[in-house]
């Protein structure tokens, strides 16, 4: 077996695993938390620092809900058992790079990441992401020369991997869907709040030796619960959710 073939055999196998790979970093951020403590010993400065990082994560979110708006049916989807591609998506943000989910899903487990305030942390979620999705995306494009051939090749050819350029900008070719969004990125957004909560009461807990109830990520933490049972309970039970052709 070449090198190659190994490569992809690794990344068809990570492709299953992909939306787990924040669960390798907890090995890492909880030693890093150990650490934990208060910017010059202020809870204020804490949730500022906080709130930053947040908003780097919701960064990468509003990358794949702006991706997800526009995507047909069967294109970047959440499947875990096999590629699947029923169209080749080379508009919207498919035209600034070849993964813009991926894009997104950097930003988002940066910001996590980044809550310990520890550089070799970050540093490290850089080089395991890399590492990681890098095998994931060689077994994609692996599958996609060989479904759509000469047009996939001439699209990769002018578009970048994954650092976007604006130049290549083509409009999507499907409307915005909102319902979509919801239908799509409701688990990622509590996932994100919810992991954000976690480290919050770990951290606060390490800093103080009690456990404290922050009533801002209570209630955020609650929010994104009610957003996400609602969602789900749309998703499964309902077709609200459903956009035709989606």
């Amino acid at each position: 077996m070449t090198l190659h073939e190994d490569s992809v055999r690794v990344g068809n196998r990570l492709f299953r695993w992909r939306s787990y790979l924040p669960l390798l970093f907890v090995a890492v951020l909880i030693p890093g938390l150990s650490e934990f403590g208060y910017p010059k010993g202020s809870h204020t400065y804490d949730l500022i620092w906080e709130m930053i990082c947040l908003s780097v994560s919701f960064f990468g979110l509003l990358i794949r809900c702006y991706t997800i708006a526009h995507v047909p049916k069967r294109t970047s989807g959440r499947n875990t058992k096999s590629q699947k591609a029923d169209s080749l998506n080379n508009t919207g943000m498919y035209s600034l790079m070849r993964n813009p989910l991926y894009f997104g899903n950097f930003f988002m487990f940066l910001g996590v990441t980044l809550f310990a305030r520890l550089w070799w942390v970050s540093m490290i979620y850089g080089l395991v992401f890399w590492l990681y999705y890098e095998r994931i995306i060689l077994a994609e494009e692996t599958f996609l020369k060989e479904k759509y051939g000469k047009d996939y090749l001439d699209y990769a050819k002018r578009t970048p991997v994954f650092i976007p350029n604006f130049n290549n900008w083509k409009p999507p070719s499907l409307p915005f869907s909102f319902r979509h969004i919801l239908k799509r990125e409701y688990s990622a957004f509590f996932a994100m709040i919810a992991s954000f909560t976690v480290l919050e009461f770990v951290g606060d807990y390490i800093v103080t030796g009690k456990l404290i109830i922050d009533n801002v990520w209570l209630c955020l933490f609650l929010g994104g619960l009610g957003v996400y049972l609602t969602l789900r309970t749309l998703k499964k039970r309902t077709r609200i959710l459903h956009v035709e052709g989606r």
